[in-house]
C-alpha cells in the first residue's frame, strides 16, 4: 500500500540531515536485500551535502549502490557551482574505492544535448526502461522548482528521462525529468531556512502554479526543519492525502 506524503519537522538542519541520511539508508539497505542492488539519484545544495557526508558513514554495501545525479550545472569540472563537488567531498573514500559506482551528469563535452542522451542510456541500462531508481533526493526552491526544473522551462513537459533546462543563474543545466522522478520507488525531499516556509505551504497544499506539485504525493517524505515550517503545521510530523 503506498505511503501518504509525510512531513517531519525537527530541530535545526542539522538534524535534517542526519533523519535524511538514515531514511536514505534504510531505503537502499532494504532495496539491496530485495533485488540485490539499489539505484538512487542526489541533489546539490548545502544541507544535502551534509546529509550526504553523514550517508557516506553509513555501513552499506557500497558495492551493490549506484548512484546518479538529479541535476547538474554545465560548469567545468571542479568549480564549485557543480553539484557533484559536493557529492565527490562527501563521498571520496567510497569514490576511491568503488569509483564505477558514482555516474556523473557529462555535462562538460561540448554536445550537450548528446550528453543527455548518453546520460539516459547508463540510467537506463543499470535502473531499467522505463528506468525506476529506488530513490530520489529533492530539494525545493524559493521559486517552487525542483531538480533544475523550472517555471515556465520546457524541461518541465519533457518525455525523456534526462534533458537540458534552459539558462539559470547563468548556467545551462542538465537535469533528470519529472516523469523520471515520478517513477522512483521513494522520493525525499530536504528542505531548510526561513526563505522556503511560503513555497513548502505551497508544495503541501498542492499549489499547482509550482513545479514542485508535479512530483507525485504517494511514497514520499519531506524533511524540513522549524524555519522551512508553514506556520499552521504545528507538530513534528503531519501527513497528507491524495496523490497528484
Amino acid at each position: 500500500m503506498n505511503l501518504r506524503l509525510r512531513l517531519e519537522i525537527l530541530e535545526d538542519a542539522a538534524a535534517v540531515a542526519r533523519r535524511a541520511a538514515s531514511l536514505i539508508e534504510e531505503r537502499l539497505r532494504n532495496a539491496v536485500i530485495e533485488r540485490g542492488k539499489a539505484t538512487f539519484a542526489v541533489s546539490g545544495g548545502r544541507t544535502p551535502a551534509r546529509m550526504l557526508r553523514a550517508l557516506a558513514r553509513e555501513d552499506l554495501a557500497w558495492e551493490h549502490l549506484d548512484l546518479f545525479q538529479v541535476d547538474e550545472r554545465a560548469a567545468p569540472r571542479g568549480h564549485p557551482e557543480r553539484n557533484a563537488a559536493a557529492i565527490r567531498s562527501a563521498f571520496a573514500t567510497r569514490l576511491e574505492l568503488h569509483p564505477e559506482r558514482f555516474h556523473w551528469m557529462p555535462v562538460e563535452q561540448p554536445d550537450l544535448a548528446a550528453g543527455a542522451r548518453a546520460y539516459e542510456g547508463t540510467l537506463r541500462s543499470i535502473a531499467g526502461q522505463p528506468a525506476v531508481l529506488d530513490l530520489v533526493q529533492l530539494g525545493l526552491g524559493e521559486d517552487g522548482h525542483t531538480a533544475s526544473i523550472f517555471p515556465a522551462a520546457p524541461a518541465q513537459d519533457a518525455a525523456t528521462d534526462v534533458t537540458l533546462a534552459a539558462a539559470h543563474g547563468g548556467w545551462r543545466r542538465m537535469t533528470l525529468t519529472m516523469p523520471a522522478i515520478n517513477r522512483a520507488r521513494f522520493i525525499v525531499w530536504v528542505v531548510t531556512g526561513s526563505a522556503k516556509r511560503e513555497v513548502l505551504g505551497g508544495l503541501l497544499a498542492g499549489d499547482p502554479g509550482l513545479v514542485a506539485s508535479r512530483v507525485r504525493r504517494t511514497d514520499v517524505a519531506i524533511i524540513a526543519d522549524p524555519d522551512a515550517a508553514p506556520p499552521n503545521v504545528r507538530s513534528s510530523r503531519h501527513s497528507y492525502g491524495g496523490s497528484t
